[in-house]
């Protein structure tokens, strides 16, 4: 199976797209991937805002990124657009780093005013840094996340479109036996 990097733009510690992140990563576990998950906040301040591009976090960081088949992306929105944690963690990257690489955008946001933020600011930059494939990504609303101590709870609606997006992703992967196995 594929490996898939899980990288979460959110600079909040009870960030509920991280936790949703980690909850669909599972998923994509028990469809035979290899998920590496990476919050961008735990890498060093210093070392984002300064391009320290030979910071050994950062290097571990772009060393992710060229090992990985598959790529997912989740940000909660700001301003109409992804995070600026992530944008210094893409900015950090190698102008290529996403060639030949799947990849699935997710977006957080407290209003459907943000539903296109996944097409008019991730979508570009992800196109730009060379991915193959960009799959359908997804918005959802902050309120259809419920965060609890062991993870979140996502309304049942929600859940399925999710879920069906990441099905759709594994698939480009090359995870079509993974999900005839399950159904």
């Amino acid at each position: 199976m594929s490996t898939v990097l899980s990288v979460s733009g959110s600079p909040s510690a009870t960030s509920r797209t991280a936790r949703l992140l980690r909850d669909l990563d599972s998923r994509l576990t028990a469809q035979g991937h290899e998920v590496i998950p990476l919050d961008v906040r735990t890498l060093p301040a210093e070392a984002l805002l300064h391009a320290d591009f030979g910071h050994p976090a950062i290097v571990r960081a772009t060393e992710l990124f060229r090992r990985a088949d598959g790529v997912v992306i989740g940000s909660p929105v700001y301003k109409a657009a992804y995070s600026g944690l992530l944008k210094s963690l893409l900015d950090l990257l190698p102008q290529y780093a996403l060639t030949g690489k799947t990849v699935l955008p997710l977006v957080t946001g407290g209003s459907t005013a943000h539903v296109l933020a996944i097409d008019y600011a991730l979508r570009p930059v992800l196109s730009s840094m060379g991915a193959a494939h960009i799959t359908q990504g997804w918005f959802v609303l902050d309120e259809h996340i419920t965060v609890q101590e062991d993870g979140v709870v996502i309304e049942p609606g929600t859940r399925e479109a999710l879920e069906q997006v990441v099905d759709q992703f594994s698939a480009a992967l090359g995870g079509r036996e993974a999900l005839e196995a399950a159904a």
